[in-house]
Parts: C-alpha cells; structure tokens; sequence
C-alpha cells in the first residue's frame, strides 16, 4: 500500500523520470541502465536470448569526462559504440541465406583471422563500423547541404552570406526529415522501428509506476520525449545556430572551408546538444515542451506500434537493467 501511494504521488508531481534507455535492434532491444547492459533477442525460433553484462563506465576511470561539455562528446562516442556492438550481436542470430549456404571462409578472411585473432578482428571491425557510421551522419547532414549550398548559390554571386547560412540550414532539415521518410517506408527498417516503440512503451510503464506487463505497457504511448531522435533534431538546429553565429562573424564564402569549419564544430556542437537535452528532459516548462516538440513528431517516422511479441522484448530488456537501490536511474 505504501509503495503504491509512492507511485501515486510520483505521477502527481509529474512522473518519475528515468536514465534508462535503450536502442532497437534486429528483431531486439537493448537497454542501458546505470550499473548494468541488457540485450534481447527473439530468436527466429521464437525464444528470447537474454545477454546482460555490468557496464563499464568511463567515467568511473577518468572523472573528469563527467564535466559538462566534455561529458556530451564522451556520452555520443559511447553511445555508438554501444549501438554498433549490440546491432552486430542481434544480426549473428539472423544470418542471410546466401552467408548461411556459404562453406569455408575466403582466404582473406582467414588471413585476417590469422593475423588479427577473433577478438581482435571483431574489435576492429566494431571500430571501422563506427567510422563509417560517423563519416556517413557528417557527411549527409552537415558537409552535403553546405556542398549544394554552395552549388546553387554559384548562380548568384550576389547573395547575401546569411542567407546562405538559411539555405545550407533549410537543406540539413529537408535531408534529415527525408532520410528518416526513405527509412520509415523499408519493410525491415520498419520493423526495427516497432521494436523502437516497444522500447519506448516499456520505458512508460515503468515511469508510471505500474507493474510491467504486456497489458499494462501496450495502453503507454510510443513517443517518448526523451528519445535519442530528438536528440540527432536538435543537434541539426544547433548546428544551424551556431554555424549562422560563427559565419556572422567570419566571413567564409569558399564551400570548402565552410566544410572544414564545420567539421571543427561538430564536437561543440554535440557537446551542447547534450547539455540541452540532458536539461529538457529533467524539465516539464513551457519552454522544454516546445524544445520537444518537433522531436516528439518526428518520432511518427521512427517509432511504430508494436505487437506483444516486440513488448514482452522491451520488458525483459527493462528489467534486466533496474537498479537494486531504488531511484539510482533518477533522471
């Protein structure tokens, strides 16, 4: 009785809020909480496969990464480390067929193995994967729109350097909302996306304070407001705002240089965008709702309703995170 009127008086004062999050997977969810890692698969013969390890905090090691600005650029690198090594773990339980009927190994494959050893070759390939992932966000949402902003203003010379600010900035938020749109309509991406919205239910319930079941999580919505898409929108308006403020005061009109200014930012940027997100999300004003808002709608490209199946996934993923001391994943 006791707790359940704890619970009660949590949603009068606006809900618990939570660190836990977590990152859809194939046909999976992982979850972070504070001191442990869970990963669940449902396996192609319907069993889940449950994987959960202590986390190893950077932090922990080296205080000083916990600092604001410094902590948004250490917090995104680990993020996608996370996210790379759990999307790779939940695609070894789904080989495609043509892996599947494939014999023995190339031989450059089993060159590589022989000189890097398999732990040193799954790390290697973790950390190129990466890389690429990085290089491919920066240059399809920040070097490409400052590319063909340059390319179409080439026609007239007498355009104003802030307008062009507006123009490179206009197209960063036209690329991103049509690349979520392609992704959204791919039949397996979109099932990805159900898994998000599991995640994001799961996460409800257990803020709500009710007990996590199936029941109890379908009724939550599937649009969280401190999920990670809203945090990749507003990293867009950040950098469109800073890069109007820098470029208002550097007069760069050579595409090139603009790119590699850019590229200088990007950790400012994401340093920033964390700290904003980090106080939005703790905060229920008038103000962090409508920083919110337009992350909130486009999760109507990159979360999608789930079926029990995807739910039972996401509590099982939650639970296995929990903290023994209770309130230790306050947010």
């Amino acid at each position: 009785m006791l707790k359940r009127l704890k619970q009660l008086l949590l949603l009068a004062a606006g809900g618990f809020k939570t660190m836990i999050g977590g990152q859809a997977l194939i046909e999976g969810i992982m979850m972070l909480g504070p001191d442990k890692k869970s990963i669940v698969i449902r396996k192609s013969d319907g069993e889940l496969e449950v994987k959960t390890e202590p986390r190893k905090l950077l932090k922990d090691k080296y205080p000083f990464v916990a600092l604001p600005l410094i902590r948004g650029v250490v917090g995104f690198g680990s993020s996608m480390y996370n996210g790379v090594t759990a999307l790779m773990y939940s695609a070894e339980f789904f080989p495609e067929e043509e892996e599947a009927e494939e014999g023995e190994p190339s031989k450059f494959e089993q060159w590589l193995e022989r000189k890097l050893g398999s732990e040193k070759l799954t790390g290697a390939v973790i950390t190129l994967s990466m890389i690429l992932g990085m290089a491919f966000s920066v240059f399809l949402f920040i070097l490409l729109p400052t590319a063909l902003g340059g390319a179409v203003l080439r026609f007239f010379p007498g355009f104003p350097l802030w307008g062009r600010n507006l123009v490179e900035g206009g197209l960063r938020v036209v690329i991103f909302l049509g690349y979520l749109i392609f992704c959204s309509r791919m039949k397996d991406i979109r099932r990805t996306f159900q898994y998000h919205g599991a995640e994001h239910k799961s996460i409800f319930c257990y803020e709500a304070g009710l007990p996590l079941t199936v029941e109890n999580v379908r009724r939550q919505p599937k649009h969280h407001p401190r999920c990670g898409t809203s945090f990749l929108f507003v990293v867009i308006v950040v950098s469109i705002l800073l890069s109007s403020l820098v470029f208002s005061f550097i007069h760069v009109e050579n595409t090139f240089a603009r790119m590699g200014i850019h590229l200088l930012m990007l950790p400012l940027i994401v340093a920033i965008t964390y700290e904003i997100n980090r106080f939005v999300g703790g905060h229920d004003g008038a103000l962090c709702r409508m920083i919110r808002a337009p992350g909130m709608g486009i999760q109507r490209w990159t979360t999608f309703e789930p079926d029990d199946s995807m739910m039972e996934v996401g509590i099982r993923a939650l639970t296995e995170v929990l903290p023994e001391r209770e309130g230790a994943d306050k947010w």
